[in-house]
């Protein structure tokens, strides 16, 4: 039971309230006793005066915190740390419209001659280079923190992009894009959990999904700008991104939770109010971030206890497995097939701008996604996404299946023209609203700051492992068993993960870390307070 002293100060007052009403941390009976006590204290205070020298009064104290607060810093801030999503757009976007052209017998971009298979490693070796970081980099972030993380990897992201700029051999370009791989792969570690430390529960899913959002604008950026502008010049402009996003970062706070877990409480408090504004109680959430601080350090638990803890093992579990769901969906696959696909609906589009309709539905279907993520709930948008990718990929394996089956200019084909690309469409638009930004945030909702960082980018490092390995085998399993097999195969990895959802995924939407921790299977009496006697 918590014994409220009244002879305490303002902030011993405020450390029980938020004790009392942890709406985690305690079973309806505690909270109406908690209640009394605090009636009991106001009452005697109110008697004796004291109430006035502290400040506020009990309606302030006890009443409800809602979800006040200045948004507009937040979006800013959120905005600001995406640019270096945007750097790892053009990046990733960057070898559709390029190693074609540097490919080609008669190239005047580089004074060299590249192959094919060359070509093939240029466009692939980022996945490397982002998968072997991804662990590195969250130690790295828990050191220094997450802001200054972010603008050191301006350093290697420039240095990559000059490389290929000034490349005067295979082996700097291979050398640069694995260097700006390994910037693109760290920024999605530090980004994401940077957006999900600094945002109120409110906008977190928000706030989570314009990673996705910019990593789809730099896509777009690549296919359109590239496509269209010598390969030179298009670098340079790749370049100049990262260096753009310092310049606007380096204004941004630190994540008041690294900096209270530092103990640099007035820097944490600072920045709470760059983030809030000046009418928000800042106090109040600077006081519970700094009571779980002091829980963790009162009661301290070793990695391996921390991670293996059933709450932990199942985030990991729910982290892990959408990292895998994302990249055997089949969007390699399906953007593999694009220029097969329009040409199959009858369409005599270019390549280029095939690709350029594709980056534009991701990105406008990725902006909804992120409008309706705290309203509609992760949960719900995975299993549309989830479906509706089944079922699309059903229907492109049934197409490319009769294609092979009765050649391309037979009745029944040629009957079904609009079936894929009506498919692509659909299936590209499920992927930006669930697929595609969800995965990303997972970690920063359900995991602690004790193991954010390490589950995070260990789910990150899966990640690209993964797409390293579609990228590089599609093309071999599409022979091996034909592009319909193919495709009936990720349709049955998604109904898998369909019931994946169903049934062991809670909805985060405007949920606090404690009640997470409660949904995913702790007690609310495993929340320790100090004062409970």
């Amino acid at each position: 039971m918590v014994d409220l002293n009244c002879d305490d100060g303002l902030k011993s007052y405020r450390r029980e309230m938020l004790e009392c009403f942890d709406n985690a941390g305690f079973v309806l009976s505690e909270k109406n006793a908690c209640t009394t006590n605090l009636e009991k204290c106001a009452s005697e205070t109110n008697t004796n005066g004291r109430m006035a020298n502290l400040g506020v009064s009990q309606t302030e104290l006890v009443g409800p915190r809602g979800d006040s607060g200045r948004k507009l810093p937040q979006y800013i801030a959120a905005l600001a740390a995406t640019l270096g999503a945007l750097a790892a757009g053009t990046m990733l976007g960057w070898s559709s419209p390029v190693v074609f052209k540097i490919t080609q017998p008669n190239n005047t971009d580089y004074n060299f001659d590249i192959s094919e298979t060359e070509g093939s490693w240029i466009g692939s070796v980022i996945n490397l280079g982002a998968a072997a970081i991804c662990f590195p980099i969250g130690l790295v972030m828990d050191a220094i923190g997450r802001k200054k993380t972010m603008l050191f990897l301006i350093l290697p992201f420039t240095l990559g992009w000059l490389l290929i700029t000034f490349g005067t051999s295979v082996g700097m370009l291979i050398g640069g894009r694995l260097i700006t791989g390994i910037a693109g792969g760290a920024f999605c570690v530090t980004a994401p959990a940077y957006t999900s430390e600094i945002a109120q529960d409110s906008i977190r899913g928000t706030l989570g999904s314009y990673f996705q959002l910019m990593i789809t604008v730099g896509i777009l950026f690549a296919y359109a700008v590239g496509s269209y502008t010598s390969v030179f010049l298009f670098n340079i402009l790749c370049t100049l991104i990262p260096i753009v996003f310092g310049i606007v970062f380096f204004f941004m706070p630190e994540s008041p939770k690294f900096l209270v877990v530092k103990n640099r409480n007035d820097e944490a408090r600072e920045a709470l109010i760059k983030l809030r504004g000046t009418n928000y109680d800042v106090d109040y959430e600077l006081d519970s971030l700094k009571l779980s601080a002091e829980e963790a350090q009162n009661n301290p638990v070793s990695f391996v206890s921390a991670i293996t803890k059933k709450t932990s093992i199942k985030a990991i579990i729910i982290c892990y497995a959408l990292m895998i769901f994302q990249q055997l969906s089949g969007i390699n696959a399906v953007i593999f097939n694009t220029s097969s696909i329009f040409a199959a609906a009858g369409a005599t589009i270019p390549a280029a701008i095939a690709t350029i309709i594709i980056g534009v539905i991701q990105v406008i279907a990725t902006f909804v996604s992120s409008l309706v993520v705290d309203k509609l709930g992760r949960r719900i948008l995975l299993l549309f996404s989830a479906l509706v990718m089944c079922l699309c990929s059903t229907a492109l394996g049934v197409f490319f299946f009769l294609q092979s089956t009765h050649g391309e200019n037979s009745d029944i084909v040629q009957s079904l023209f609009w079936l894929p690309l009506l498919s692509l469409s659909l299936f590209i638009i499920a992927f930006s609203l669930g697929f595609g930004p969800i995965p990303w945030m997972m970690a920063g909702d359900l995991c602690n700051i004790d193991i954010k960082a390490f589950v995070g980018s260990t789910a990150g490092t899966l990640n690209w492992l993964l797409s390293f390995t579609v990228t590089s085998t599609f093309l071999a399993l599409n022979t091996a068993i034909g592009s319909g097999q193919v495709f009936w195969m990720f349709a049955g990895i998604m109904l898998i993960g369909f019931v994946f959802i169903f049934f062991v995924i809670p909805e985060t939407k405007g949920k606090s870390l404690q009640e997470i921790q409660v949904m995913l299977g702790a007690t609310p009496q495993d929340r320790n307070v100090e004062d409970k006697k």
